[in-house]
């Protein structure tokens, strides 16, 4: 009897040890999983030309930010309508008007390849090298290129209220003087972005209104990047070949003998700009007597006599209420304007003193070599300036063109 109980015992106990063992294995392990594998699901797949405007419109953002799309040459015949719709032309091409499929508008711009054109195949390089990778607000965007066997052209976005000499030097002066300063501080943005935060830092070399497009809320986009050049930061300045830029905009440098070529030649361009968004009106006019009216240095002399603000008001029509933005713009072009590169403000700082984050100090005479007193201050470039005086007299100055 007691062996049987005994081997009652062992059983019972080798059942509860072998039940003890499984429960531990199941809190290691975790809850039994179910065997069923629920099916998959089906993708919606939408062909592109189904996508909604917005969603496509980020998607075309988002690919100018990173890198221009290559467009076969069927596509932009289809995206213009066969080249129906001409917006303009210059010397290296014509510009079309077109859309997207799905209705996005775009600016289409057909390079000239005739007759061994290198400057075409030179504007086609530097815009794509340059623009196409930059992405900034007051930058106009390239969508992409087409280069093949047969044509070269650029896409970019349509900028609905075309460049700002339309604007400015039109009999119709639709653009609020408030907005003329916003349009000022935002290309002032666009050419600091190219100056000091693109890598590598790109010169523009070309600033003037008509390379300004305005869209449909006049926002200014800084355009046409034909003669822009990259250049590593290390590097003080560039060493281009020839004269760049269209005169009566581009810098003194460029007619000086081994004068360094930097950034600063694009804030003289910009002065330049601003002195024509001050007085709505061309820098220069030639009057039926062959008298040459330069608003630049109008605008010096008016300052020196402490009678900016009246100039302001009466010579260029503006209002009470404007009449301390437009000094100060005035102010700035001055300082833009300087003859040594290094003594005009860095882009940055010309968007804070624009929009009256810092103080404009009164600037020194600018255009020293229209001056009969006029002598260097800087002994390191005494050498330089007597030797090109007689080059900047001759010159004095630049005639301006907006082509």
């Amino acid at each position: 009897m007691s062996v049987v109980v005994l081997v009652v015992i062992v059983i019972i106990s080798l059942a509860w040890a072998r039940r003890r063992r499984r429960r531990r294995r199941k809190r290691a392990i975790g809850p039994e999983l179910p065997t069923t594998v629920a099916p998959p699901q089906t993708l919606n797949v939408v062909p592109v030309w189904e996508i909604e405007a917005p969603t496509m419109e980020s998607i075309i953002q988002d690919l100018a930010k990173k890198k221009p799309v290559r467009f076969k040459a069927q596509q932009l015949r289809s995206f213009t309508t066969n080249y129906s719709t001409r917006l303009g032309s210059g010397g290296f091409g014509i510009v079309y008007k077109g859309q997207f499929p799905n209705g996005v508008k775009i600016a289409v711009k057909v390079l000239n390849r005739k007759s061994n054109n290198r400057g075409a195949e030179e504007q086609f390089m530097a815009e794509v090298s340059t623009i196409g990778r930059t992405y900034h607000i007051n930058l106009v965007r390239l969508y992409g290129f087409c280069h093949d066997n047969f044509m070269s052209a650029l896409v970019y976005e349509y900028m609905e209220n075309r460049s700002l000499d339309k604007h400015l030097f039109s009999d119709t002066q639709a653009i609020e003087r408030e907005k003329l300063h916003e349009i000022a501080i935002g290309i002032a943005k666009g050419i600091a972005y190219l100056h000091e935060e693109c890598q590598p830092r790109v010169i523009h070399y070309d600033i003037k209104p008509g390379n300004v497009l305005l869209d449909a809320n006049f926002s200014p986009k800084v355009a046409d990047f034909g003669l822009a050049k990259l250049c590593n930061r290390d590097d003080t300045h560039d060493s281009p070949e020839g004269y760049r830029g269209t005169p009566g905009y581009s810098a003194p440098e460029f007619l000086l003998k081994n004068y360094p070529i930097t950034d600063k030649c694009d804030v003289y361009s910009f002065g330049m700009l601003l002195f024509e968004i001050v007085g709505r009106r061309r820098n220069t006019k030639v009057g039926a007597d062959e008298s040459l009216d330069w608003f630049p240095k109008q605008v010096w002399n008016e300052f020196e006599k402490g009678k900016l603000g009246e100039m302001a008001l009466l010579s260029c029509g503006i209002k009470e209420n404007n009449r301390e933005e437009a000094e100060r713009m005035a102010m700035v072009a001055l300082w833009c304007v300087q003859e040594l590169p290094h003594a005009r403000p860095p882009m940055s700082v010309v968007v804070k003193m624009l929009e009256g984050e810092v103080e404009v100090k009164p600037p020194p005479r600018p255009f020293n070599y229209l001056y009969s007193d006029y002598t260097s201050s800087e002994e390191t470039n005494t050498y330089l300036y007597k030797d090109t005086t007689s080059i900047m007299a001759n010159s004095k100055i630049q005639m301006a063109s907006s082509s």
